[in-house]
């Protein structure tokens, strides 16, 4: 995505080329995000602690490999911290017992030497494949209740239906949502459970 240029005037710590960065990731970085994190402070804060990391550690920068890459690992470590503090405070566990194949599963690819699309990537172009397979009228009821967070009552009067159509057409969403990506990344349960909640 980035030309040398821009990876050269980032690593010499120009704000102009922080700024373009910062433009051209940012709503992919919030998309990618958001399928763990539930919560938009959350979400924001991650994000900016993210580019902010990137700021400074801007002199390792190899204008031969991906910032892009590198950045969505950032992102990654961050939420996979985050979603294992929600994890231990939920088993309430002693950190050394948890299990976190997991979370282990997604730190095994490395980014760095590639310009192929992440495992972050893939899982959110299936996700959104999997979306867009829905019939018509659930994929409608799934992306204004659980992608652009409208009400289910709101929903319901939009689309003149009943709060149990509603309700119903969710359910089965996740259901089929969820096993096309189960199929896919089978070591992934706990996190599309997440993304799905």
């Amino acid at each position: 995505m980035f030309d040398s240029q821009l990876k050269i005037a980032l690593k010499n710590g120009q704000p102009e080329a922080f700024r373009e960065v910062f433009r051209l990731l940012y709503p992919r970085l919030k998309g990618y995000c958001r399928l763990f994190v539930h919560n938009e402070s959350e979400v924001e804060d991650i994000i900016q602690e993210s580019f902010l990391t990137l700021w400074e550690k801007r002199n390792i920068i190899d204008p031969e490999k991906s910032v892009e890459s590198y950045l969505f690992v950032i992102l990654r470590n961050r939420c996979l911290n985050y979603l294992k503090e929600i994890k231990l405070k939920e088993a309430n566990v002693n950190p050394a017992k948890i299990e976190i194949e997991e979370l282990q599963y997604l730190y095994q690819l490395d980014f760095m030497e590639k310009e192929e699309k992440s495992l972050e990537e893939q899982l959110i172009i299936s996700f959104h494949d999997a979306v867009e397979s829905l019939p018509p009228r659930m994929k409608a009821v799934f992306i204004k209740c659980k992608i652009e967070k409208q009400k289910q009552k709101e929903v319901a009067d939009e689309l003149g239906i009943s709060i149990k159509a509603v309700e119903k057409h969710i359910a089965s969403a996740k259901q089929h949502i969820s096993e096309k990506l189960i199929r896919l990344y089978p070591m992934l349960t706990f996190f599309i459970a997440r993304l799905l909640e």
